[in-house]
């Protein structure tokens, strides 16, 4: 983990009130994984007091058009930090500590993924797809928001991954639940990757558990979302219960295997 001033070399609306910030970390880009988080000084001054926890969205040496010292942040306005945040202009910098946590895994042999997205869990399910890419493994992303302006457009995405999208109430995509439009996708995928609110994780459990009595067992790992005041394990602000005893999401996590999370 580095402290870093980051150099903003765009911020651009992409939908509604989301942003895609590409920054100049040289540092957090050489060493990130898919998964991992970066926490962010929203301000110059004291307030706001906190970091925010923000997911790395892309990762300069696996991002197509990415320059190897690049990294990119996605971001939506909902209170004062983000706010602050998507003001930033070319040639802002922005206080950085990162990467932190445990990433995503993946698997040696694996050919095929899932990804399965709830809102901004999919920033950063789109580094793991870049990962995996770059592995030769077929992607496909399912990204599920409330409405159409809360949909990443696909011009943002790796343009070999299979993008279907979901919205609640049906104005992109399919109507309904992200978590619809997984099965067909269990029965094809080697690995399933999950982010996003745990309300997504029940559906997906019952689903898995239904190809498991037919004799298919999946590998899933979930991205936990949690609030974290320092990113670092020392707060304990983040922890949840899990199968083998307390965890921190910013120091344990936040990827877990779905098999340790309590809703499994």
């Amino acid at each position: 983990m580095i402290r870093t001033d980051a150099l903003v070399l765009s911020n651009t609306a992409v939908a509604g009130d989301i942003f895609l910030l590409r920054l100049r970390a040289p540092e957090i880009a050489r060493d990130a994984a898919p998964g991992q988080f970066v926490e962010v000084r929203c301000g110059s001054t004291l307030a706001p007091l906190l970091r925010r926890p923000i997911s790395i969205h892309r990762i300069g040496p696996r991002a197509a058009g990415y320059a190897p010292d690049e990294i990119a942040l996605v971001i939506r306005v909902i209170g004062e930090g983000s706010r602050l945040l998507s003001r930033l202009r070319e040639g802002d910098t922005l206080d950085l500590l990162g990467p932190l946590g445990r990433g995503f895994r993946l698997f040696p042999g694996t050919r095929r993924v899932l990804l399965v997205a709830g809102g901004l869990g999919l920033a950063p399910l789109v580094a793991l797809a870049d990962e995996a890419i770059a592995h030769e493994v077929n992607v496909v992303l399912l990204g599920g928001a409330e409405t159409a302006c809360r949909i990443l457009p696909p011009q943002y995405l790796p343009p070999e991954v299979e993008y279907q999208v979901c919205t609640e109430d049906g104005s992109l995509g399919a109507c309904g639940m992200v978590t619809n439009l997984c099965p067909p996708y269990l029965e094809w995928a080697d690995q399933v990757f999950v982010c996003g609110p745990e309300a997504m994780l029940p559906p997906v459990v019952d689903q898995l558990r239904a190809l498991a009595q037919g004799g298919r067992r999946l590998p899933v790992q979930v991205s936990l979302e949690a609030r974290m005041a320092c990113g670092m394990g020392v707060c304990l602000s983040c922890v949840v219960e899990t199968r083998h005893g307390l965890k921190r999401v910013c120091r344990d996590g936040p990827v877990f295997d779905l098999t340790e999370v309590r809703v499994w």
